[in-house]
Formats: C-alpha cells, structure tokens, sequence
C-alpha cells in the first residue's frame, strides 16, 4: 500500500479533498470563533439542519418535475439563509421565545426535507453526501467556491471585526457607540449560513457543528485575545482536517467522521489541560470580581479583543 503523500501526487480526489479541507478551515476558525464568544451554536445547529429542506424539495423537483436547473446546493443556500432571517426576526422581536422558536425551526426544517426525500424515487448518493459528508466528492468547482468565501469572510473581518466584536461581547454597548446592531447581528447570521452551506460539502450536515466549533472552543482554551483566538482555529481546523485525511486514508473509515472523532478528542484532552495546567490560574477580570462582588461583562474568562 502506498502512503498517503504518495497517494496525494497521484490521486486527484484526495488532493482536492485535502486542499478542500485547508479551505473550509479558514472559513470555520473564523465564522466558528463569533459563533463561540456569542455563544449561539444552537443557531448554527439549527440552520445546519433546516438546509435538509431545501436540499430534499431541489432534488424533489429535480428528479420528478424535470427541472434541472435547480441543485441541492442552491436548495440549501436558499434554506440556510431564510432559517437564519427567521431566526434573526425571532431574535429581534420574541427574545423571550427564542430558544423554542430555535429548536421548532431545526425540527421544521429536518421534516420539510424527510417528507420530500420520501417521495423522491431512486437512492440519491448526492443526498448520502451532504448528510454524512464525502469530502472526496469536492469538485474543482468546489474548491473555487470556498477559495471565494473565504477571501470574502476575511475581507469581511478585516473591515467589520470591532462592530462585530462589540455586538458579540456586549450589544448594549454596541448601541451606545452607535453600531447598527440589528443589521450586524442579521449580517453575522447570514455569514453564519453561508459558511455552513459550503462546510457541509466537506464534513455533512450531521458533523458540520463540528467543524464550526471545536476548533474555536479549544482555541479559547488557550487565548485571551480574540484575534489570536481566531488564527489558533484557523490551525488547530486544518491539523483537524489534514489529520482526519491521514487517518481515514490508512484506516479506511468516513473521512467526515474521523476529522470530528479527532477534533472532539483533542477538545476532551484540552479541557483536562487547561483544568489541570497553567491556564487554570485566574486572570485579573476574574480576581476584580470576586474583589467586588459582580460577574464580568464578557462571556469568556479574560476574552479580550
């Protein structure tokens, strides 16, 4: 059996999976870091589950209706970004709501996409793919689209990241100085949906949470600046996914699978380290509070810009 760098110089598939991988890892170090500080993964899981709508209703009308046009990853664009308007809508009018609202629309979303696939004839391998995610089915394609997101999202941050670095550690504050809060935190969600349209390519709907958040909670872990929080999961993503490649390449097993068992592993392994090692030593936010008797006003210990 030849070895995996031996197989990357002759199998195509497996090069554009791996650089796939290196391309998703930008997009969710990034996106998945708001997601950790804001604390709003149930968001991200709810939307990453309701593009199982709109996948099930394009393939659906593909299969039956002759219409060609469509494509479950337009489906599942379409889907991700009305879940997330919804969702914000939710957000800036039935707060209290909002949690039950969250979970009715992953659930609604999920059936809508059951009913359809039911009465769609044949098996789909397309459909298999973005549940339980085939990174060997990136396409060239493929790998143009997450190079353009992710010039996109960084672009994105370079000029937005102190507005959305406000809205994320305090949105109160954020509408004293000024900040469109309403707008940025639609603009947030949208960011969130697209990047998990193009994430579920690679791992699948059921692991893409995965991709969003381990790589950015361990990072978290080690840092207290949300920039340097940012860049640790865009690496720690990619070693996630390179790794994940390796083994599932010499073990034979899902590649989607392998990169989440990995990353979830080495959150475990992290959690120990941070209780038991330097970093369990409190910062000055967390001594300030227990001098004066208040929580801090940031979500994470010693978070910072």
């Amino acid at each position: 059996m030849i070895t995996f760098f031996e197989a990357l110089e002759i199998n195509p598939l497996l090069l554009a999976a791996v650089l796939a991988g290196l391309a998703a890892s930008v997009v969710s170090g990034i996106v998945g870091s708001y997601i950790v500080v804001k604390r709003i993964a149930f968001i991200g899981g709810s939307i990453s589950h309701s593009v199982l709508s709109g996948i099930g209703v394009c393939i659906w009308l593909e299969r039956t209706q002759g219409i060609t046009w469509v494509s479950p990853l337009l489906g599942a664009l379409i889907a991700a970004a009305a879940s997330a308007l919804l969702i914000g809508w939710i957000h800036l009018h039935h707060r209290e709501r909002e949690d039950s609202a969250i979970a009715c629309i992953w659930s609604i979303g999920m059936a809508i996409g059951i009913v359809f696939i039911s009465q769609t004839p044949g098996f789909n391998v397309e459909l298999t793919n973005f549940l339980i995610g085939n990174i060997l089915w990136v396409s060239k394609t493929d790998l143009y689209i997450l190079t353009a997101l992710d010039l996109s999202v960084v672009l994105l941050v370079l000029f937005l990241h102190k507005r959305l670095l406000t809205l994320c550690f305090d949105e109160e504050q954020a509408r004293l100085q000024g900040v469109p809060v309403n707008q940025f935190y639609i603009l947030l969600l949208l960011l969130i949906a697209i990047s998990i349209v193009l994430l579920v390519q690679v791992v699948g709907i059921v692991l893409v949470m995965t991709m969003l958040t381990i790589p950015a909670a361990i990072a978290n872990l080690l840092t207290t600046r949300l920039s340097n929080m940012m860049i640790l999961a865009v690496f720690l993503s990619a070693l996630f996914c390179l790794s994940g490649n390796i083994v599932a390449y010499y073990a034979d097993w899902p590649t989607g699978a392998t990169i989440a068992l990995i990353a979830g592993g080495v959150y475990i392994l992290s959690l120990s380290c941070f209780r038991y090692g330097i970093a369990t030593k409190k910062t000055k936010e967390e001594k300030r509070t227990e001098r004066e008797g208040f929580e801090p006003s940031i979500p994470f210990r010693g978070m910072r810009p």
